[in-house]
């Protein structure tokens, strides 16, 4: 409503004025101006359901839903959207399905999840993907200490990145034989940081545990401990030592900087370039029910993913996420990966520009290619429990991925010279095989079962 009010003020003077200077065609003038203004270039559709409620975890990649909100483009689609903080990524899961939410920022592998068979099971959709990276794998001081004479160095005498889980991989066995479990946290049992962390663990010969129906842990044979930690606690946790290190999306990597109690060793864009994060999420039946509204929603945040990607803007992004009631972190944590660098070690600042990425690479386009990336780790460690044909994974991820609902927005947008017209992918859904994994090896989404058995370790099919 904020904006309403800024552009009704600023209209009513200006009608005042004009009125007073040039009688009635000023007056009309005036008001046909207003009218124009307040509707821009917005075709609104006709909505369903205004009022809507969505929610997110206090993380910089729920900033589309922030600038949608706050630089108007809900408003401009005749959307009026209260946007809440929730405690962990369970509870937004829950809320959405409840109908308590009626959509929500998430974690992409969660309404995949619940439409294939782990965990609680409901009817969810994806009509929009938030961004692309973002996340981090940092390690506690102590750890890093005795991983940096492992790393090897550049001329400029700096570790060379990307560092790999080698450089862990004696850690471990040295705290294996002093008797303590290594402990690492991730955020939720399907994140993508569960299997990135997973990832990064395997590629070195470090076994990251198997889920079975009886160990919803994901521990059997693991020589890592992974556990659940909501990101914002992931800090804390590090330091009180409960966890030697752990994989989160920002800022809860740069906190670790900031506070001096832990160092990153490695990003996601590091082990996949420009991978799919979170997504944003409906009920299949709210959007069945509210098809207009469903394409209206999807409109604004395309519009807040290609905002933020402009560099410009990146600045009055982070004063806006710094936002108590955004993710409430201060402005020069996370400008540290928002503004084009990260920082690793203290002092130890990179460019990464394309460390956050919102609309860049088609990354708010929900392609079925990423949604089968996440079904064929559900597989490889265990949450899957049995083999699956080639053609499941496609069926299964067409009724959770909608690009047709991204696509009638991005239409609507193109139309009215909001986009251009080449920022609309053409495609079936898939993305082409790319090698962009830490150790090389290819994938092909379309043969996900091929890439299963390539990375698998003891789960091959």
């Amino acid at each position: 409503m904020k904006s309403i009010f800024k552009k009704t003020a600023l209209f009513l003077s200006a009608a005042m004025l004009l009125v007073a200077c040039g009688g009635k065609d000023a007056k009309k003038a005036t008001t046909e101006e207003a009218t124009e203004a307040v509707t821009s270039k917005t075709k609104q559709l006709d909505i369903e359901k205004p009022q809507l409620t969505f929610g997110f975890i206090k993380l910089t990649d729920m900033a589309p839903l922030a600038i949608a909100k706050e630089k108007g483009f809900f408003e401009d689609e005749g959307l009026f959207v209260s946007v809440e903080a929730q405690s962990n990524w369970k509870n937004v899961l829950d809320r959405v399905i409840d109908g308590q939410l009626d959509g929500s920022h998430m974690l992409a592998g969660q309404p995949i999840a619940a439409g294939a068979g782990f965990g609680r099971q409901a009817e969810l959709v994806t009509p929009f993907s938030m961004d692309l990276n973002g996340n981090g794998i940092t390690v506690s001081n102590d750890v890093w200490s005795k991983m940096k004479p492992n790393v090897p160095v550049g001329a400029d005498g700096k570790p060379v990145h990307p560092i790999k889980a080698d450089a862990l991989k004696p850690v471990i066995t040295e705290y294996k034989n002093s008797g303590k479990p290594f402990k690492m946290g991730m955020v939720f049992p399907v994140s993508t940081h569960n299997y990135e962390i997973r990832y990064w663990l395997a590629a070195a010969g470090i076994h990251p545990g198997m889920y079975t129906a009886d160990n919803v842990q994901g521990q059997i044979d693991a020589e890592v401990l992974l556990s659940v930690t909501p990101p914002p606690q992931m800090p804390a946790t590090l330091e009180s030592g409960t966890i030697y290190g752990y994989c989160v999306g920002e800022p809860w990597n740069q906190q670790a900087v900031f506070k001096g109690i832990g160092v990153p060793v490695v990003t996601n864009y590091d082990i996949w370039k420009n991978n799919p994060e979170k997504v944003f999420v409906m009920t299949k039946k709210f959007v069945n029910d509210n098809p207009n509204t469903a394409v209206a929603v999807t409109k604004a945040m395309i519009r807040a993913g290609k905002w933020l990607d402009e560099p410009s803007n990146r600045a009055e992004a982070v004063k806006i996420l710094s936002m108590s009631q955004y993710v409430g972190a201060p402005e020069e944590v996370l400008a540290n990966s928002m503004t084009g660098t990260f920082e690793f070690e203290k002092g130890d600042k990179r460019d990464m520009p394309d460390f956050n990425v919102f609309y860049k690479y088609n990354a708010t386009y929900p392609f079925y290619s990423d949604g089968i990336w996440f079904l064929t780790q559900m597989r490889r460690w265990g949450q899957i429990p049995e083999t699956k044909t080639t053609e499941w994974y496609s069926e299964t991820i067409k009724d959770i991925y909608r690009p047709d609902i991204w696509k009638k927005a991005a239409d609507l947008l193109v139309a009215e010279g909001q986009i251009p017209a080449t920022d609309v992918p053409e495609t079936d859904g898939f993305k082409a095989a790319t090698t962009d994994f830490i150790d090389g090896t290819s994938y092909d989404a379309k043969d996900p079962i091929g890439y299963i058995n390539s990375f698998s370790i003891g789960n091959k099919d």
